[in-house]
């Protein structure tokens, strides 16, 4: 399948757009449905799509396999520190109120960075689950 031109071409021009998607349903979480699973799931679900069309090697060599293990350590820190600073500015673990001037924004940025933290451990966590099985395959080959 890597060598369909219309597949190629195709997926060239949809990624981006699913991509920008992903990023609309993580910023429109706090006013309506979607958020940091949804948009993870969608991330990923676009480099799955680059894996099936362009092979597994130019799939990680787009997201290699150090990123995606620094992801998912990453969006559990940025979950957990925003915890940790609702405790420092002198609240409860994930009282986001005392994260801004006024109560109503410190709740907007606290779940943002929330999400956010969601988003990119979810992302990375499908991501992994995906290379570990597409790759069984080929070390399977080689052995």
């Amino acid at each position: 399948m890597t060598r369909d031109l219309v597949l190629r071409v195709f997926g060239k021009l949809l990624i981006p757009f699913v991509l920008l998607f992903a990023l609309y349903v993580q910023f429109h979480g706090d006013f309506g449905p979607g958020g940091g699973f949804q948009a993870g799931v969608i991330t990923a679900a676009a480099v799955i799509f680059y894996a099936i069309i362009f092979g597994l090697p130019a799939a990680r060599r787009f997201a290699p396999d150090w990123l995606i293990e620094s992801m998912v350590g990453a969006g559990v820190l940025i979950y957990g520190g925003v915890g940790v600073f609702g405790i420092v500015f002198g609240g409860n673990y994930l009282d986001y109120f005392v994260l801004a001037h006024d109560t109503v924004h410190g709740q907007e940025r606290g779940i943002f960075w929330v999400e956010a933290g969601v988003a990119v451990t979810v992302s990375g966590v499908m991501l992994q689950i995906f290379y570990m099985f597409a790759g069984r395959q080929r070390d399977r080959e080689e052995a």
